[in-house]
């Protein structure tokens, strides 16, 4: 028999903000227990993280628990005083968060951030401490333990940041641990690792564990029981299989349609916003190119090199043609975002050949290229809109900014016409064009970031992970927007990711790097069902299906 470590009776948590109270969790009720797995999912929004920041005691000064309790172990943490809260919420619950550069000190070796961890709730000398930090290194099975002692987060990997994380929630031995979306950003074999371990460790433990994501294959694969979240309510609880082969609640059969499967298509995925209806596509062939005629992009034996270390990406040669969408997969530094950067001329490479419609590029050095007339033709779309959009500049002007620079037109009602045009042309309306960066939604900003690239009218757009931190109903709106200009425009995709469903849909062919060298290419869905290498079956394998879901219950 489970005996219950957590219960959250009609939780209700509210902010204030400037446009006044806003309630983020609307009466949520869960129970947890021990040694449980709970999946928790939901969008952007949802009241997902809150929900963990109410139990960890991690509201920021503006949110408050307003109504409802939190029982763990029988007593009510709303309640307790400051100092008891705050002895249970470090010894006996702990949390991991999405982003672990961001979490972890930048200018504080790893070991001695572990070592901080102890020695805030066990009385023992700094020493001991290290040593207990060393253990907990080994336990997340990082390498070089003793090494990454003294490493700073800057000089590990995003899947070795997450390992200290864990190491650092599960050094004083907690009864409920909190994971806040903790595979984001991770490559597929990175994130079984990073999941195994941490169940793993649950098991071990006897851990409880919440693993808040919006990754329903993610929460399908790992968790007994998931809880659905719709704009701070509970709206659906079930077992997995029980929960994704037959949904009941609307918002849930919404999430299930949007998230990609390995047999889905951009059609069958794809859901009007408003409405969640099937969007369809209409697909029109391409006719063949002329005889002669040059590929759009040809690359010859490419290489990178950086302070004379190993080759980031070595001997690599492809090409894409008008209208061809080709996929570039791998783990965290195989080389993919190298590649993309040398091609779009942002990095010079060190050795190698780049022609666009049979003209070299590769020898104009990047710092220049701007001044080519092949820059308008090669544009890229960036992994995190935070990041790339100027956060001094409205969306209108993100989005004329190239057409500026690039497409000689100046300050105008016709740069205004088609800078709106653009919009339109996303489904970005027009009276969010005078909003900055951060008065708009993730699936917004995406939009602003794909319209600023096809403003010039390019030939080639490079997509780097251009849906990886979307929800999945945005994310399949995205692709779908995708899908459509490169239909429209007859535009060439080189697209970057991780995630190899989205890949299997997008691309006609796949190029699977490894340590900067290509280990295997060909058509994505013959290769993806039937891979010829370990490496490519072991990427395939590593993605979690709720497919695999269905089975187990229709068996």
């Amino acid at each position: 028999m489970i005996h219950s470590l957590l219960t959250l009776n009609d939780l209700h948590v509210t902010f204030s903000t400037r446009r006044g109270l806003v309630e983020a969790v609307r009466g949520v009720s869960l129970s947890l227990g021990e040694g449980e797995m709970l999946g928790l999912v939901g969008e952007s929004g949802s009241g997902k993280s809150v929900t963990g920041f109410a139990i960890t005691g991690l509201l920021d000064a503006a949110g408050r628990i307003t109504a409802g309790s939190i029982q763990f172990r029988g007593r009510d943490i709303t309640k307790m005083s400051g100092s008891d809260a705050r002895n249970l919420h470090g010894a006996a619950m702990a949390m991991i968060f999405q982003n672990p550069r961001a979490a972890l000190n930048p200018i504080r070796a790893v070991g001695e951030q572990i070592a901080d961890a102890i020695l805030a709730h066990k009385r023992m000398s700094r020493d001991e401490a290290r040593a207990e930090a060393l253990k907990l290194l080994r336990a997340v099975q990082i390498r070089e333990p003793e090494k990454r002692m003294a490493a700073y987060p800057h000089e590990l990997s995003g899947g070795m940041c997450q390992r200290v994380m864990i190491a650092m929630a599960i050094s004083c031995n907690p009864a409920l641990l909190i994971a806040d979306e903790p595979t984001t950003g991770l490559d597929v074999t990175t994130q079984k690792v990073v999941m195994d371990l941490l169940a793993g460790i649950s098991a071990e433990r006897g851990m409880a564990t919440i693993l808040i994501t919006h990754d329903l294959g993610l929460a399908a694969r790992y968790c007994r029981r998931v809880v659905v979240m719709e704009q701070g309510r509970l709206v659906e609880e079930a077992e997995p299989r029980t929960l994704f082969h037959a949904p009941q609640h609307a918002y849930t059969k919404r999430l299930v349609a949007a998230s990609p499967t390995a047999s889905s298509r951009i059609a069958d995925l794809v859901t009007d916003e408003e409405s969640g209806r099937s969007v369809a596509i209409k697909v029109a062939p391409r006719p063949p190119p002329a005889p002669g005629t040059p590929p759009l992009l040809e690359v010859h034996k490419l290489a990178k090199r950086f302070d004379l270390g190993a080759a980031a990406v070595a001997d690599f040669s492809m090409m894409i043609r008008a209208g061809e969408s080709v996929g570039l997969v791998g783990e965290s530094g195989s080389g993919k975002t190298t590649t993309s950067r040398m091609i779009c001329r942002l990095i010079d490479p060190s050795e190698g050949e780049i022609s666009f419609e049979g003209q070299a590029i590769g020898h104009i050095p990047a710092r220049d290229f701007h001044r080519s007339p092949f820059r308008k033709d090669i544009q890229i779309v960036f992994q995190d809109p935070n990041d790339s959009l100027n956060p001094r500049f409205t969306a209108f002007d993100c989005i004329a900014h190239p057409l500026l620079r690039l497409g000689g037109m100046r300050a105008g009602t016709a740069l205004r016409q088609r800078v709106e045009q653009c919009a339109d042309r996303v489904g970005l309306a027009v009276e969010l064009l005078t909003r900055f960066p951060h008065q708009l939604s993730g699936g917004q900003k995406a939009r602003v970031g794909i319209a600023r690239a096809i403003a010039c009218r390019p030939r080639l757009l490079v997509l780097d992970e251009p849906t990886a931190a979307l929800d999945v109903s945005v994310q399949a709106v995205v692709l779908q927007l995708l899908d459509r200009l490169r239909r429209e425009d007859d535009l060439a995709f080189l697209f970057v990711s991780h995630d190899l469903n989205v890949v299997r849909m997008m691309c006609d062919r796949t190029i699977v790097l490894r340590n900067g060298r290509i280990v295997e290419q060909g058509a994505s869905r013959a290769m993806f069902d039937n891979p010829q290498t370990d490496y490519t079956r072991e990427l395939v394998e590593a993605v979690p299906h709720i497919e695999t879901i269905f089975a187990a219950a229709v068996n």
